[in-house]
């Protein structure tokens, strides 16, 4: 028998939208050049041939190295600099001497629009000093065409064209000048990123080992301990017994030496070794008092006696100081009330704050989900959510004395 599955029920592939504009600068700037160069090209030829009287093949050719030129300047400028100059200085020499020129000379309108292309093109991709290299090499081109052709007039075109040209290479300027800055500014936010995401790392290689050095290597220093004077605490002790409790403290000595050099290579040079223990129970008061002292309302309610386990002391306060934190941040200036229970097996964190169900974030954020993960490596749970009352509550459950102490998670 065949299941039919719904359409609604059947993953959706994602969509490709095909991207038609480049991401890429340069890609961009060929694609602007060349259909610039298209337009003007089918312009340039046709008016110069018409108008001007110019032989078709010649300005074929040297419309061809105008409008071209441009492109050329992104890889090459130099040559497109003398390209675009030689044309400049030829197109207006094609004109047929005895033919009537009522139109603008030695510029025409598609060369006045080239030439502006070309300086912005240089200006832009090359910088100011090319750019300005470009106005002046081109100006003078269209100013020794007037000169070698002196019974046509040309003044005011030449005026004309100057000033325009003169106007976008200014534009051109300023544009470059923002380009520049913005490249900078990405580049660094690029190195800001990359300096915290480094930054960050040694904080965690650094919290990792203080809890190892706080936890795991008091452990195994106390069973090489027990180890060792086990002979001297226990009376009639069989031999075999002995030479098994000094292969145990062996063992831990061997366990400490490769703890001290796991130690030394997830602590960098430049931090010196933490030897305060790591927090536990005992330090929540201070960080009440913290709060306080940071302008929050917290009240205390604390008891929880003796015998429980270093991981879930340090479970206890990462949670407790990650609600906290969440209550002041996301609902400052509302009261805040932290319970520390117990019984013989568990251990019960509450914090409860009232909340207006806009400014808290969901249970998903990174630091409910720490809270989640430390409460799980210990076999506990941690619960968030506002109750019938509409008091946002972290509810923790943690045990005494885990089974199985954790070996890794969430420093």
């Amino acid at each position: 028998m065949r299941v039919k599955t719904a359409k609604k029920d059947r993953p959706k592939k994602p969509s490709r939208r095909r991207r038609i504009w480049p991401r890429d600068r340069t890609t961009a700037l060929v694609v602007v050049l060349a259909a610039i160069a298209v337009v003007l090209y089918a312009v340039l030829v046709p008016v110069h041939a018409a108008i001007y009287g110019s032989p078709v093949a010649v300005t074929m050719g040297l419309g061809l190295v105008a409008v071209g030129a441009p492109l050329v300047s992104i890889r090459y400028p130099s040559i497109a600099i003398a390209l675009f100059t030689a044309s400049a200085l030829l197109i207006p020499l094609m004109i047929t001497r005895d033919a009537p020129v009522s139109a603008p000379w030695p510029w025409s309108v598609p060369m006045l629009i080239a030439f502006a292309v070309m300086v912005a093109s240089v200006t832009i991709g090359h910088g100011w000093r090319r750019g300005l290299i470009q106005l002046a090499l081109g100006t003078a081109a269209g100013l020794g065409a007037a000169v070698m052709l002196v019974s046509i007039p040309s003044g005011d075109s030449l005026i004309v064209t100057t000033s325009i040209v003169s106007g976008v290479y200014l534009l051109a300027v300023l544009f470059a000048g923002r380009l520049r800055v913005g490249d900078e500014l990405t580049r660094e936010r690029a190195n800001t990123a990359d300096e915290q995401a480094k930054r960050e790392l040694v904080e965690e290689r650094t919290r990792i080992a203080r809890e190892l050095h706080d936890v795991v290597a008091h452990s195994m220093s106390l069973i090489q301990v027990q180890a060792s004077t086990a002979r001297y605490r226990v009376p009639d002790l069989a031999p075999e017994a002995a030479a098994e409790f000094d292969d145990i403290a062996a063992s831990a000595r061997g366990a400490l030496t490769e703890m001290r050099r796991i130690l030394g290579v997830l602590r960098t040079e430049d931090q010196t070794a933490e030897l305060a223990p790591q927090q536990g129970i005992d330090d929540i008061l201070a960080l009440v008092e913290t709060t306080r002292r940071a302008g929050a309302d917290v009240s205390l309610t604390q008891a929880v006696g003796d015998g429980v386990s270093m991981a879930t002391q340090l479970a206890v306060y990462r949670i407790t100081q990650e609600a906290l934190s969440n209550a002041v941040r996301h609902a400052p200036g509302v009261p805040i009330s932290v319970s520390l229970t117990a019984d013989d097996t568990d251990i019960t964190v509450v914090v409860r704050n009232a909340y207006s169900g806009e400014a808290v974030d969901a249970p998903g954020g990174h630091g409910l989900r720490g809270m989640s993960e430390r409460a799980s490596l210990l076999g506990g749970s941690v619960n968030a959510g506002p109750d019938a009352d509409g008091i946002w509550t972290v509810r923790a459950l943690l045990p005494r004395n885990p089974l199985t102490p954790p070996m890794e998670g969430p420093q």
